[in-house]
């Protein structure tokens, strides 16, 4: 957890469902209204009507994005994502689907996910962004490349920091409920409260359901045959991939007090079910796999402002997840994309299994600021993982567990300091220092029948620097390097006990990460502009590559490697323009190259085919564009209307090697465009809100990871109440 401290916004960033504001009139005070944020290592967070601004202070690469203006759509938070410089989503399906973010030429395990600052490792499968509705938070904070010392994270590519919503003095309540496509059901409800004597709560519940019953187009196979024609694709229904979660988070303590600025104790519970249409291609199907499972978190929150002395600013986190999760593979048949069935000469549509995987996770942080004047400040972190799986096979009569369990701790200290001597300019130093402890079982005979206990320890050291200088008033530049370490997941050393395997003898990644980036914003009059370019320049060593792995019976497997030397060299553009509160008109645009840097292949002296060869399964240039129209006062006095149109480009990238001859052609994910709209309506001053939207207007194929197919034209509805009172 981060300190936490008041920041401000601008007005035009709060304004309710205005796609487009006016700025302050030159007599209003910019920090008119405030709320309680963390605070890592920014002092002021800007984000305009266009939804995205900057961390005007801090000297790291940041950006927030404003959750606001989405929160009367059915999008989740990782569809807001998509509004940021140099971020896109990899997602393989429909509701519920694995998800991975794509930051600068980085992704999946390579980027961090915090809420209110506090790591999400080991959550659940509820917790992924794309099932975390949008109205969850106040706004998104992404850190891109150089991460500071106050998130405690292995992060090479970036993190990802949820803001949630803090309830002031007084009370509100949120609830809301979403209706579409594929039998689609979403609804959350809000509500939280503070006394004047400084009790408050918070309760957050929310909930998704769909069948996923979109059309892909997929090869079916021939039974009688064995073959599966790839060269014939077939329009059939997902029949297999049904998914629902719900959650449950309950927060209660204490604020504002001598000795606490916040005290909070509180409990997580969520539930998942999930069928499993394919493994991690869509030639393979299955029609009765699927996994489902639980989790609990029990945490304590504590954060002191001038604790024992002035300047003095501590905060510590500490929660404990405990998760089960049953894989459920025990058909006796096999399916094709048409649902007809043939017997299997033994059960298991993958692999033969019931097995229940126990997870335990501990997590701890601790975060100290101390100023010294105003221009200096030191900030010392240190966060604490563990973890523990244990597998038990429900097959036989008698529950059969693992000898060997699977584990892991990490320890990861930072120490930085900022100089900052006037609001024009500032710089920051810091050194990580990583370790990591690894234990688990490893096969002692080639047909995996004996296993015994490994056990490695890993440890590496980080440091870097980060500067910013507003050299005009309205222009930014940024600055920043850093030789990183980014220690491996649980899933890439021990796998998901299912589609992915994993390597316990797998090493840290480490890497020099450069970024530079300038930032313009300008209001003149009616019209306001905001541009952002960024660089960016990395030479990683030890890259983490997900790969496809063949098994038996035609069947694949996700794994993971080290694969030598990787250099990115990328470029990100955002620009936006709005006219006074009713038009709102922008984009961004990436171009990542991220390039094989080994001449020879890996493990032995052959040269390699691929040698400054584009990385495969990894999209390279993406653009996004969006316009919105505000209508205020529509109908009836503080009514609004807003009609808002949004459009994602991917080019074309290879999934394997592009060197893979005369078949590479069907190794391509294709160009593709998606266009989406949407039309909302704000009634009784912001208290009751309809909205409806067409996502894939034109009913575009779309595909993602390994060509894995996602939905077509789909239709939302949406109602939402918003209520609230202050003392």
């Amino acid at each position: 957890m981060t300190n936490w401290t008041l920041l401000s916004l601008t007005w035009a960033g709060l304004a309710p469902l205005c796609a487009g504001a006016q700025a302050l009139p030159a007599t209003a005070h910019p920090t008119d209204t405030l709320f309680l944020l963390p605070d890592v290592e920014l002092e002021e967070v800007t984000v305009t009507a266009t939804g995205v601004g900057r961390v005007r202070r801090s000297a790291f690469n940041a950006v927030a994005v404003d959750t606001q203006e989405l929160q009367n759509s059915t999008k989740s938070l990782s569809d807001a994502l998509a509004k940021a410089p140099g971020l896109k989503l990899r997602e393989s399906g429909g509701v519920g689907s694995d998800l991975s973010l794509l930051m600068d030429g980085f992704s999946g395990k390579h980027v961090k996910v915090f809420i209110d600052g506090v790591p999400q490792e080991g959550v659940g499968a509820s917790f992924g962004l794309n099932n975390i509705p949008v109205d969850f938070a106040r706004h998104i904070e992404v850190y891109k490349g150089v991460v500071p010392v106050g998130f405690g994270t292995d992060a090479i590519g970036g993190v990802v920091n949820i803001v949630t919503k803090q309830q002031q003095t007084g009370w509100t309540a949120d609830a809301s409920y979403s209706y579409g496509s594929f039998n689609t059901h979403k609804s959350s409800l809000n509500f939280a409260q503070t006394l004047r004597n400084g009790f408050t709560y918070h309760l957050r519940f929310f909930q998704n359901y769909s069948d996923n019953s979109y059309h892909v187009d997929a090869p079916v196979e021939d039974f009688e045959t064995g073959r599966i024609d790839r060269e014939q694709l077939v329009r059939v229904k997902r029949f297999n991939d049904t998914y629902h979660n719900e959650a449950i988070v309950a927060k209660v303590g204490l604020v504002g007090k001598p000795w606490a600025d916040r005290l909070l104790v509180g409990l997580t519970g969520s539930h998942f079910y999930k069928e499993i249409q394919t493994g991690v291609r869509q030639e393979i199907v299955y029609g009765e796999k699927h996994r489902h499972g639980h989790a609990l978190m029990p945490s304590v929150e504590y954060a002191k402002r001038g604790l024992f002395t002035r300047g003095l600013d501590v905060t510590l986190t500490a929660n404990y997840n405990r998760n089960l999760t049953t894989h459920v593979d025990t058909a006796a048949c096999k399916y094709n994309w048409v649902g007809e069935s043939a017997p299997l000469n033994s059960p298991g549509e993958q692999s033969h299994q019931l097995t229940e995987a126990r997870q335990h996770n501990w997590n701890a942080t601790l975060t100290a600021r101390y100023r010294i004047g105003t221009a200096h400040t030191f900030t010392f972190n240190h966060v604490l993982n563990t973890f523990r799986r244990s597998n038990t096979s429900l097959l036989t009569a008698e529950p059969v567990t693992d000898p060997i369990d699977k584990r892991t701790s990490k320890n990861i200290s930072g120490l930085s300091y900022r100089f900052l001597p006037s609001e024009r300019w500032n710089v920051s130093v810091f050194g990580k220092r990583y370790h990591q402890h690894v234990s688990g079982p490893v096969a002692t005979t080639a047909n995996g029948e004996a296993y015994e206990r490994a056990r490695r320890s890993t440890g590496c050291w980080g440091y870097g620097v980060a500067g910013t200088w507003t050299f005009l008033p309205d222009l930014q530049a940024k600055l920043s390097y850093e030789r990183a370490c980014r220690l491996p997941t649980i899933e890439e050393m021990f796998g998901d006990e299912d589609l992915e395997t994993g390597d316990i003898g797998i090493r840290p990644e480490r890497s020099h990460n450069v970024n530079l980036s300038l930032s313009y914003a300008r209001t003149f009059g009616r019209h306001s502009l905001y541009a952002e370019g960024g660089l960016v320049c990395r030479d990683t060593k030890d890259y983490i590559q997900r790969n496809i792995t063949g098994m038996s019976g035609g069947k694949y497997a996700a794994s993971y490697v080290n694969y030598g030397k990787v250099i990115t060299h990328g470029v990100n553009l955002s620009v936006r323009y709005n006219y006074a509160r009713w038009l709102s008109v922008g984009g961004n645009f990436t171009q990542m190259d991220a390039r094989d840097n080994m001449p020879t292949a890996l493990g032995s002296s052959t040269p390699n085919i691929n040698y400054r060869q584009r990385l495969s399964n990894l999209p390279y240039l993406f653009a996004d564009a969006d316009a919105s129209l505000t209508w205020h006062n529509c109908g009836r006095k503080g009514n609004v209307l807003i009609l808002t149109y949004d459009n994602q480009y991917l080019h074309s990238f290879t999934y394997y090697s592009s060197n893979l001859g005369a078949n590479k052609g069907d190794y391509v994910v294709p160009d593709q465009l998606a266009h989406n709209l949407s039309l909302a309506y704000s009634l009784g001053r912001g208290r009751l809100h309809l909205a409806v939207e067409c996502r894939n207007l034109t009913d575009e194929r779309l595909y993602d990871n390994f060509s894995l197919q996602k939905a077509g034209r789909a239709f939302y509805a949406k109602v939402r109440v918003h209520l609230s009172h202050r003392h």
